[in-house]
């Protein structure tokens, strides 16, 4: 079974300024989405699923439907604050997001396959897609998983410091463990973490999760799961986030799960900041330069 890329394209980009999930990097007029796309057809995937707010859904299918018609199957699902299990309600005055986990859980009346998450925002490489393809044709087990590993220093910013999910693999490439650095940056050509009033420097090469995931559908039930265990402890908070691999963690450590960490040289880049759009740009004229896109994509 062909598995279905899902795009968590909901989230309106604070620290970017705009909706950058729409913003126009290629040489036509291409969003980082599109060449999203474009990579996940050539690599097999025949469906893709849009995680997106009601607030812009008629731009953003005005934008992407032309281009994709015929070429992939497409649906698009609503992250909207109020969507809850019953019995449960937003707190008064929370107008934060509940975060990954329940945006992906918006896609479980229409995914029933194999499928693959993705940031909107983000370019994961060709190969990257190939390899996650691969993985879903050779795992049977329903609780296999698997993570795509990129070395770090080929995820930083030039302008900022970054959050990354350093992750620990065993002696079988399975996950075992990911630590959260919410502060990572240049000093100089070194790397460091930032922790309070300390810092740790980094080797660059440690494998870093970039929200590129590959699940199985049975994963929908345990978020669920997870989602009502969530809100029963921490719902009433004003900014608490529900993430999706803090679900997969607590798996792993339950042994009701395993995560391959797929290791890609795949080159990562992403737009956190304005001032990333020229890299961005530069980077993708090269691509097309190469021969890996055509310079008008669709």
């Amino acid at each position: 079974m062909k598995p279905t890329l899902l795009i968590l394209a909901a989230g309106m980009g604070s620290r970017y300024g705009g909706l950058k999930q729409m913003d126009e990097l290629g040489p036509h007029g291409e969003s980082i989405i599109d060449y999203s796309v474009y990579d996940a057809i050539q690599s097999g995937f025949e469906k893709v699923v849009f995680v997106i707010r009601k607030d812009f859904a008629e731009a953003f299918k005005a934008r992407f439907e032309p281009r994709l018609k015929g070429k992939i199957k497409t649906e698009y699902v609503y992250q909207d604050l109020k969507d809850l299990p019953k019995g449960y309600a937003v707190p008064e005055g929370r107008e934060k997001p509940w975060g990954t986990g329940h945006a992906i859980l918006m896609a479980k009346d229409v995914i029933n396959e194999p499928f693959a998450i993705i940031n909107a925002d983000d370019f994961y490489g060709r190969e990257a897609y190939k390899q996650v393809f691969d993985f879903v044709g050779d795992s049977s087990s329903a609780n296999e998983y698997a993570m795509v590993g990129y070395a770090l220093n080929n995820t930083l910013s030039e302008h900022g410091t970054v959050s990354r999910g350093v992750c620990e693999a065993d002696t079988n490439g399975n996950l075992v463990n990911i630590t959260e650095r919410t502060k990572i940056g240049y000093e100089g050509e070194k790397i460091f973490f930032y922790e309070g009033e300390g810092k740790t420097e980094l080797t660059g090469q440690e494998a870093v999760s970039m929200n590129f995931w590959a699940f199985k559908p049975e994963y929908f039930e345990h978020l669920e799961k997870a989602f009502v265990q969530f809100l029963d402890e921490k719902g009433s908070e004003m900014k608490s986030e529900f993430y999706f691999n803090a679900v997969v963690d607590a798996m792993i450590k339950k042994e009701e799960a395993s995560t391959k960490v797929i290791r890609t040289d795949s080159k990562w880049f992403g737009v956190t900041y304005q001032e990333d759009k020229p890299m961005v740009q530069d980077k993708l004229n090269q691509l097309i330069t190469d021969g890996t896109y055509p310079e008008k994509l669709w």
